[in-house]
């Protein structure tokens, strides 16, 4: 069991010291600088949807030609939001197809006149497919939400006497295909006794509401002429010294001279250096918590957190959460989370697995050769975007696909060599709820991640059963492929004020029960292979309407409204202990003073 333990933290031990080699072109957050600006365009925009029986009218009628109100009626839409949830229109709520977004904005004069500026529109998430007009000029397009994609458009500001006033128009498909990611089908129902003529529905294979639109922040940003376009920056650990390695990549001229200051939290200049690539040394650094602390890393224990839009409010409140919970970790199921989510993770110390949209990989056609470059694309975008985060500790290529099919061996086996290339340092792993003995793409990965609901989704009630069979999971995997395992997914169904003695499932006693037996099977291997347990879910989420789902998946530890359930107090008491162990391993003193100390 030594040899098992080792194997854990020699595949786990590296990962805060990573980042991406194999990436060219950056996407870097814009930031205000003595020579950049940022001009944001939240707020109300406006909005129609085509509800044209082809969802083509827009197109047909060059909408984009002309201020949108002069095609037909709009409405006002925040940005960032999820139409769906913002209108009383019932057809808004699962309406597929194009809907049309439209902003007005008045540009400082400077950026419309002096030519040794760059402007740039950058928009931070369109689901799924997005086309960009500025002024009536088709400018940008891109495919895949949650992922942000921009262009360079001073050609269209800083033209004619003062085209200070900018019209930007965003069509949008929220359509999910069998080349999508996450991929979907359209189903046409031709039952004209029982359906219109034309009529179709959207099919999914994930369990979470298809939210769409701008959900998230749109914003103007300038550079000089000359600018930094990407910075990649590599870390370890030389004794007691910090070794930070750094590459930038400088565009517009090749005549510059580049300084380079690395700050503390302080901002005070740590170390100096010059040029495009080069190593900066700090004596007496700091390794940062909670990840590697007595030179190796912890245990991770949380909860899975659902990102797909971006509200401030909401974002703080569950980081306040987390650290009331004692967690410090979740993986971003199942997409990329805003980048101001990953910023916050940097800043309190939780460790995020870091998901692309790969979710609902179930059927044989979803496997193709169009969907392989398109899931190879989307992890460029991640990488690159989230490739500088100390938080992001590992990559997962998807979450659940159907395994155990050859063409999705192939397909992974593709996918995560890709993801390798473009960053060696850290793990890659895809969430299996395949049979240990079919899945064909186990053998590719760095870190076992298993989904698994005993006594929920079957032998249902039977608590008694849990430890039996999660002890076989665990000893089934580990045996075969000798790598360290990490619970990705387990819970219960759970309605806020329901109580049964003896517990009984949707109630808050059957959550709070399945999760201690779940927890007595995990600290039998946690010391061991096993290295880290997130629960499904942290909070209550919308999903598609089902007789199974009661107002969306009822998972959470905490309601919609984030109030806790019974269950958030046993964890509160698990992750503390457990976070007590790691940072203080020797010191029973010192660990009762944590539980109330925010993360350093």
């Amino acid at each position: 069991m030594a040899r098992g333990s080792a194997v854990a933290w020699a595949a786990l031990g590296p990962l805060l010291w990573g980042c991406a080699l194999g990436l060219q072109g950056g996407m870097l957050y814009p930031q205000e600088s003595p020579s950049r600006e940022c001009k944001e365009l939240d707020g109300l925009w406006s909005f129609r949807a085509d509800f044209s029986d082809n969802r083509r009218r827009g197109f047909e009628e060059q909408w984009y030609r002309r201020p949108l109100w002069e095609s037909g009626p709009t409405m006002d839409m925040p940005v960032p939001s999820s139409f769906n949830d913002i209108s009383q229109d019932w057809r808004l709520r699962h309406f597929v197809g194009w809907v049309w977004y439209e902003r007005e904005v008045i540009l400082p004069e400077r950026w419309t006149q002096d030519l040794r500026t760059r402007v740039v529109l950058r928009i931070g998430s369109a689901h799924s497919y997005a086309i960009v007009w500025v002024n009536g000029v088709d400018t940008l397009e891109h495919e895949g939400g949650y992922l942000p994609f921009e262009a360079d458009i001073s050609n269209l500001v800083q033209v004619g006497p003062l085209p200070s006033r900018l019209r930007i128009t965003i069509a949008i498909n929220n359509t999910l295909t069998p080349t999508t990611l996450p991929p979907g089908t359209i189903q046409y129902l031709t039952d004209t006794s029982k359906y219109p003529k034309g009529y179709f529905v959207q099919n999914t294979y994930f369990d979470f509401f298809n939210y769409a639109g701008l959900q998230r922040s749109v914003l103007l940003y300038t550079t000089p002429t000359t600018y930094i376009d990407d910075i990649t920056v590599t870390t370890s650990v030389e004794q007691d010294s910090g070794l930070v390695n750094y590459q930038i990549s400088v565009k517009g001229s090749n005549l510059f001279k580049l300084e380079v200051r690395l700050l503390d939290a302080e901002n005070k200049v740590v170390a100096n250096g010059t040029g495009t690539q080069g190593q900066l040394k700090v004596p007496g650094v700091s390794l940062w918590w909670p990840y590697l602390m007595h030179e190796r890393p912890a245990y991770l224990y949380s909860l899975e957190i659902r990102g797909k839009g971006f509200d401030w409010p909401l974002l703080v409140k569950d980081f306040n959460l987390l650290r009331w919970l004692g967690a410090n970790a979740f993986r971003t199921s199942h997409y990329p989370y805003a980048e101001e989510v990953m910023q916050m993770c940097d800043r309190y110390g939780i460790v995020v697995i870091d998901e692309c949209p790969g979710v609902g990989l179930a059927l044989p056609q979803f496997f193709n050769n169009v969907s392989l470059h398109h899931h190879m694309q989307v992890m460029e975008e991640v990488v690159r975007r989230d490739k500088n985060h100390p938080a992001v500790v590992m990559w997962s290529v998807a979450n659940e696909p159907a395994s155990h099919l050859e063409s999705a061996g192939y397909y992974l086996k593709m996918v995560i060599a890709h993801t390798k290339a473009l960053d060696p340092s850290r793990p890659v792993t895809f969430v299996s709820n395949s049979n240990y003995a079919a899945d064909k793409g186990a053998p590719y990965v760095d870190v076992i991640c298993l989904n698994s609901y005993y006594s929920w989704y079957h032998d249902y009630g039977h608590l008694e059963l849990i430890q039996l069979q999660l002890a076989t999971q665990f000893e089934n995997w580990y045996k075969k492929y000798q790598k360290p395992i990490i619970q990705s997914e387990y819970g219960a169904e759970t309605i806020a004020g329901f109580h049964q003695d003896p517990p009984l499932m949707f109630t808050e006693e059957y959550q709070k029960s399945l999760l201690e037996q779940y927890h007595l099977g995990l600290d039998q291997k946690r010391r061991k292979y096993v290295v880290g347990e997130l629960i499904w879910n942290f909070a209550d989420f919308m999903t598609e309407q089902s007789p199974t789902r009661v107002l969306g998946n009822k998972k959470g530890i905490f309601t919609r409204q984030r109030q806790p359930k019974s269950a958030a107090f046993l964890l509160r008491e698990r992750y503390w202990k457990i976070a007590n162990e790691t940072r203080y391993p020797h010191s029973v003193a010192k660990a009762q003073c944590l539980e109330n100390s925010p993360f350093t």
